[in-house]
């Protein structure tokens, strides 16, 4: 009878290990689908940017350093391996971004030209995008983390070697900023 106690034990203890084992995997696996939805709307903004750069070339001659921050903004985050690499490549983008919007209130031509309206709105639409896939992976992250770090879940958790993952953060203080622009 004892060894019956025993046995039932252990299959009750395998039987838990395995469930959240198996939500550990669903979790990952959910993790990397929304980051993979990240990267998809990251290189769709990534492939516009040229587009972008060359129709401001035309209009704005002088504004060389704007333009080739951008461009390196964009190599950046092209470049980038890690959720952390990419946050920082994302906020200097989006501030290089932003700087040559505003040199656009300085060109009229540029502001009225239906290529580059055509860029911003696209690009726009882009923005929104990401910023949706953004937020439903740090909500993942957050459930994914919270399970490795919660008892008894944490036990499978550093049996099979699952570590908590980085959110995809921007950096605040410069989303907030206004861009310089100088003539």
């Amino acid at each position: 009878m004892e060894f019956l106690i025993f046995l039932g034990l252990i299959v009750v203890i395998l039987i838990w290990a395995i469930t959240i084992y198996n939500g550990f995997v669903a979790l990952r696996a959910s993790k990397d689908a929304s980051w993979s939805d990240i990267d998809v709307q990251l290189k769709r903004r990534y492939n516009l940017i040229p587009n972008l750069v060359e129709t401001v070339k035309g209009y704005a001659k002088h504004e060389k350093e704007a333009l080739e921050r951008v461009t390196k903004a964009r190599q950046m985050g092209v470049d980038a391996s890690s959720v952390q690499d990419q946050a920082k490549a994302e906020t200097f983008l989006t501030s290089a971004l932003r700087q040559v919007f505003a040199l656009a209130e300085a060109y009229p031509d540029l502001k009225a030209n239906t290529n580059f309206l055509d860029l911003q709105n696209q690009l726009s639409e882009i923005e929104d995008a990401i910023q949706n896939a953004r937020r439903y992976y740090n909500a993942v992250v957050r459930d994914y983390n919270t399970k490795v770090d919660s008892f008894p879940d944490l036990i499978v958790a550093r049996m099979m070697k699952f570590v908590t993952a980085d959110f995809f953060e921007l950096d605040d203080k410069e989303q907030r900023s206004v861009p310089k622009v100088s003539f």
